[in-house]
């Protein structure tokens, strides 16, 4: 018999996700489980929409099936499924579960059954517990005629959708966005972010040009991808670095040349303006573009028209053009460094992505996501966090943002088995292998007078040593960005390069 409260929770006047989550805490209650998830499968990849007794940090998990044998046959099957302790098969919420102490259990007990909703195979709901022959014959019997209200909960949330649209006046019967690979997902709930990606689908129906702003290491990349996948245009994103085009090249490659254009020149050849037609170009670090190339790129964004190097005809292209930039756009303006007229025309839309010491909990979520990327990478039964490693997490600034956070799990996870961990344990990272300092920094302490009988260093030394210091300083603030830093201390970034390798710093 289906538990009247779950039959509450399906009725009431909730959002979707409440729905979710009330469905799934109940289900723990009645099966008397220590976890419960709801899985939702994507790309391969089964994503926890809803989840009650696992840690936070499991709802930024990805679990791709082939790497999980227990969600595998879950899905595989259109039974209820169960492994009891001895089955032999890994469960992939080993280590994972909430326990007021934060030691790593292992499951004991666990069952699953495959959704499926309109005919497609839509996900998996999933019950642990910690103590052994906790689901019987009866309980297993009883969750296939659970699970159909989750199934029910899904539709309900579909219709309510569609009736948003229409509400709104949107064609509901346009097609839907492009699949989102789980590797070009978003990862996060908090409310800057679930504003940022409402934002985000509403403008990719337009072909405004849209200017991404951010610190080095937010994801501009991932969100330029979005905006893409949600519009109408059928090709694909062509994505370039503009600090990457050295500047004899930069025309060449943006916008191609003839044959005999230049020395080397040996053919014709189309720039990515032409394999971006029909489509969406990228252009990542877009204040490093010369003053030359940024009157040519004008010329593209007003008339819709490029011109081939040594050509004398231009050729019509039809592209939506989306930058990024981590630098103050409108201070290069000032310096004359970036055109005034290409600013405006680029800043049509500015979207600024806030860097992750202001996303809350989704630094958990993200741990989470790059948890699992590297328990499978590595080999390791199960990989976790301790109690006090989330607290570090939650503490720490994150000057270098996502990125930063990604190389810190993938070092501690490696300092991990370097130092004694085994793969085929439960391994969890303390906050001594995620090496962050979260202390409030320090002030400055008095620097020690010079006795007067010390020799003095040479001016030379004196300068190369205030060099050092000074360009130290800021690649930390610019999270090891040589470009940025470059930037920074007004200097050409081959120029930087070539000073810290006389410096002895590379």
């Amino acid at each position: 018999m289906i538990d009247t409260a779950l039959f509450t929770n399906l009725s009431g006047a909730h959002s979707a996700a409440e729905r979710m989550q009330r469905l799934v805490s109940a289900m723990r209650r009645h099966f008397k489980s220590d976890a419960v998830a709801l899985l939702r499968l994507q790309d391969k990849a089964l994503i926890p929409d809803a989840v009650d007794g696992l840690v936070h940090e499991a709802l930024g998990r990805r679990f791709q099936v082939e790497a999980h044998p227990r969600l595998a046959a879950i899905l595989a099957s259109t039974q209820p499924v169960r492994f009891q302790a001895d089955c032999g098969l890994p469960d992939p919420y080993d280590g994972l579960l909430q326990v007021h102490a934060g030691e790593p259990l292992p499951v004991h007990d666990c069952m699953g059954v495959s959704l499926t909703v309109d005919g497609q195979l839509w996900g998996a709901l999933t019950l642990d517990a910690l103590g052994m022959d906790r689901f019987g014959a009866q309980r297993i019997a009883e969750l296939r005629s659970h699970a159909l209200l989750f199934e029910v909960a899904v539709r309900m949330n579909r219709l309510e959708e569609e009736a948003t649209h229409l509400r709104h006046g949107r064609n509901t019967s346009a097609p839907a966005p492009a699949y989102m690979p789980v590797d070009e997902e978003i990862v996060g709930q908090s409310d800057c972010i679930l504003s940022l990606l409402h934002e985000m689908d509403v403008v990719s129906g337009s072909d405004l040009p849209v200017l991404l702003l951010g610190e080095t290491g937010v994801g501009k990349e991932l969100f330029a991808r979005r905006i893409h996948r949600h519009s109408s245009r059928s090709k694909p994103l062509v994505q370039v670095n503009c600090a990457a085009l050295p500047e004899t090249l930069a025309e060449s490659e943006l916008f191609g040349h003839v044959r005999g254009a230049f020395s080397g020149a040996s053919a014709d050849r189309a720039g990515r303006f032409e394999g971006a037609d029909g489509g969406t170009i990228f252009l990542d670090e877009i204040g490093e573009l010369p003053l030359t190339i940024q009157a040519k790129l004008l010329r593209t964004l007003q008339n819709g028209e490029i011109q081939r190097l040594g050509e004398d005809r231009p050729r019509r292209v039809d592209v939506r053009v989306i930058v990024a930039t981590n630098r103050d756009l409108q201070q290069g303006v000032k310096d004359g460094v970036f055109r005034a007229d290409l600013y405006h025309r680029l800043s049509v839309y500015p979207i600024h992505i806030p860097p992750l010491r202001e996303r809350g909990n989704d630094a958990l979520l993200l741990a989470g996501r790059f948890l699992e990327l590297n328990r499978v990478r590595l080999g390791i039964r199960s990989l976790r966090l301790s109690p006090q490693a989330e607290s570090c997490i939650l503490r720490y600034q994150w000057p270098g943002n996502v990125r930063e956070l990604e190389h810190v799990i993938s070092r501690a996870a490696i300092k991990a088995l370097s130092r004694g961990a085994r793969a085929s344990d439960i391994v969890t990272l303390v906050p001594a292998l995620l090496d962050l300092d979260t202390r409030l920094p320090d002030a400055p302490a008095p620097q020690a007078l010079m006795p007067v009988d010390a020799p003095l260093p040479s001016l030379n030394e004196a300068v190369a040593q205030r060099q050092r210091e000074l360009i130290g300083q800021t690649l930390q603030r610019s999270g090891a960005n040589w470009a940025l830093a470059a930037r920074s201390l007004g200097l050409d970034p081959s120029n930087l390069h070539k000073l810290a390798r006389r410096l002895g710093l590379k």
